[in-house]
C-alpha cells in the first residue's frame, strides 16, 4: 500500500493555465495606465522635482548647505547611503541564493525584487558622489588610474575605495542578472504586440529570442553562472560597507561584529522593502493569485530570523563594550541609550527588535495589513539604526571639547526626498512597461503546485492504468 502525503498549498492559486499567466501579466504592460498609477507617478515626480532643487543647490553651493560640522563630518548622507545599499540586498538574495537552493516560492517575487535592487543601488551611489562636493572635478580620484597631477594614486588600503569596486561590481552583476531574466518575457510581449512600435521596441529588448531548446539551455546556464557570481556579492558588499566604520578607531565603530551584523541588517531591511512594494503591486495589478499569502508568510519568516540576528548583535555590542574595559567605548553605548539622541536609539530598538517578533504569530504574519504596516516600521527602524551608528558615535568621541550636535538642514532632507522620488519613479515605470512577474518561471511551477496535482496514490493509480 502506498502512503498518501499531503500536498503543500499551491504557489499559484486560482487554477491558472499558462495562457492565463500570459494574459494576466503581459496584459498589465499592454493596457493603458490606470488612474492609480498616474496618481502615484505624479506624487513620485513631485518628490523628484522638489528633491532635485536640493540636489542642484548642493552641487552649486557645495556640501556646506548640509548640517555637517567639524565633529560630525558624516551624517545624513552616509546614513542614507548605507540604508539604500541595504535595501538593495534582498533582490539578489531572492534571485540568486534561493535559485541555487531551488526554492520555488521565489519565482513570483524575484523580478520586482531584482528591479528594486537596481534602483536602490543607484540611489545609494548618489550620496558618495554628492559628498565629493564638486564631483566633476574629482570623481576620478576614486578610479585606479594614474592622475595627471603627479604620481599620487588612489589609496588601495581604504575601505572607501573598496566600496567603489564592491558596489559597482554588485550593480553590474545584478543588472545583467535582472535583464537576462526579462528576455523571454520581452519576446512574449513582442509576439503579442498589436502595433509596430511596441513590436519593434520589445523585439529589440528581447535580442531575437526564438524559444528554441538550445536557447533555453543557454539561458538557464547563464542564469546559474550569474547566480553563482551574485551570491558572494550579497555577503561581500555590505561587509565592505561595514569596513568603512569597523576599520576606524572611533568608539562605537571599532568592532569586529559589524560585517555579519550589517549583512543581516541589510537582508532584514531589504525584505521589508520588498514586502512594502509587492503588497501594493499585488493589490493594484490584481496579482493575488501569483503573490499569495504563502509568499508573504515566507518573507515574514526571513524577517523574523534576520531581525533576531540584528537584536542579538545589539546586545553583543553592549556586552563587548562593557567587557572591553575601554572607558570611551563604554561611554559611547551609554550615550546612545541615554544621551541627546536617545529617541533615535529607542526608536531603533522598538522598530527592529520588538516589532518583528509579532511575526511569530501566524495570524499577524499572514495578514496583509499587519505585514504592510510592520514592513514600513522595519524600514524606519533600519534607517534609525544607521543614524545611531554614525551620528552618535561621531558627535561625542574622545575629546569633550569637540563634542557637537548634528541637525539636518532642508537640503539634507531634500536630497533624501530626491532619492525617494528617483526610486519610486523608476519602480513605477518598471511596473508599467516591464512584466512585473517572471512569466516563464511561473509557468514552470503551474503543474507541480496547481490545484490539479494529485496525491501519491492517485499518481500511482494513473501509472498503473497506463501500464495495463
Amino acid at each position: 500500500m502506498i502512503a498518501e502525503s499531503a500536498i503543500r498549498e499551491p504557489l499559484v492559486t486560482g487554477g491558472k493555465t499558462a495562457h492565463d499567466v500570459t494574459n494576466d501579466i503581459a496584459g498589465r504592460v499592454e493596457d493603458k495606465p490606470a488612474p492609480s498609477w498616474l496618481l502615484a507617478m505624479a506624487i513620485s515626480l513631485g518628490c523628484l522635482a522638489v528633491g532635485g532643487y536640493a540636489v542642484a543647490m548642493t552641487l552649486w553651493d557645495g556640501i556646506g548647505m548640509w548640517g555637517l560640522n567639524k565633529t560630525v563630518g558624516w551624517a545624513w548622507d552616509i546614513t542614507n547611503f548605507v540604508w539604500w545599499v541595504g535595501i538593495g540586498h534582498a533582490g539578489t538574495l531572492i534571485s540568486a541564493i534561493l535559485l541555487l537552493f531551488r526554492q520555488r516560492w521565489r519565482m513570483s517575487i524575484n523580478r520586482a525584487a531584482e528591479a528594486m535592487t537596481i534602483f536602490a543601488v543607484i540611489c545609494a551611489a548618489m550620496f558618495p558622489v554628492l559628498h565629493m562636493g564638486r564631483p566633476w572635478l574629482g570623481f576620478y580620484w576614486a578610479l585606479p588610474l594614474p592622475n595627471t597631477f603627479g604620481s599620487l594614486w588612489v589609496n588601495f588600503n581604504s575601505p572607501l575605495l573598496w566600496d567603489v569596486f564592491a558596489i559597482s561590481t554588485y550593480f553590474s552583476v545584478s543588472l545583467v542578472f535582472w535583464y537576462i531574466g526579462l528576455i523571454p518575457d520581452f519576446a512574449t510581449i513582442r509576439d503579442r504586440a498589436k502595433n509596430k512600435i511596441s513590436a519593434a521596441v520589445y523585439g529589440a529588448l528581447s535580442f531575437g529570442w526564438d524559444g528554441a531548446a538550445k536557447t533555453w539551455s543557454r539561458y538557464e546556464t547563464v542564469a546559474l553562472v550569474l547566480a553563482g557570481l551574485a551570491t558572494p556579492l550579497v555577503l561581500s558588499v555590505h561587509t565592505i560597507v561595514s569596513f568603512d566604520f569597523a576599520t576606524s578607531v572611533i568608539p562605537g565603530w571599532h568592532t569586529t561584529i559589524f560585517p555579519p551584523y550589517f549583512v543581516a541588517g541589510a537582508i532584514f531591511s531589504g525584505f521589508a522593502m520588498v514586502l512594502t512594494l509587492l503588497i501594493v503591486t499585488r493589490k493594484v495589478y490584481k496579482l493575488e493569485d501569483y503573490i499569495t499569502i504563502q509568499h508573504i508568510e515566507m518573507m515574514n519568516i526571513v524577517i523574523i530570523i534576520t531581525g533576531s540576528i540584528v537584536g542579538i548583535a545589539y546586545i553583543t555590542e553592549f556586552f563587548i563594550a562593557a567587557y572591553s574595559g575601554v572607558e570611551a567605548e563604554q561611554y559611547a553605548f551609554i550615550n546612545r541609550a541615554s544621551g541627546p539622541y536617545w529617541w533615535a536609539y529607542w526608536s531603533m530598538m522598538t522598530c527592529n527588535v520588538i516589532s518583528p517578533q509579532l511575526f511569530w504569530f501566524k495570524k499577524i504574519r499572514t495578514n496583509i495589513a499587519s505585514t504592510f504596516i510592520l514592513s514600513i516600521i522595519v524600514n524606519i527602524g533600519m534607517w534609525f539604526e544607521r543614524f545611531v551608528i554614525i551620528v552618535t558615535s561621531l558627535h561625542r568621541d574622545f575629546l569633550p571639547s569637540s563634542w557637537a550636535m548634528f541637525y539636518p538642514t532642508k537640503y539634507d532632507m531634500g536630497v533624501y526626498l530626491f532619492t525617494f522620488g528617483l526610486f519610486f519613479t523608476a519602480f513605477f515605470l518598471f511596473a508599467k512597461f516591464f512584466p512585473v512577474i517572471n512569466m516563464a518561471e511561473v509557468k514552470s511551477i503551474l503543474k507541480a503546485t496547481g490545484e490539479g496535482a494529485g496525491s501519491s496514490s492517485q499518481v500511482a493509480q494513473e501509472a498503473e492504468k497506463i501500464e495495463n
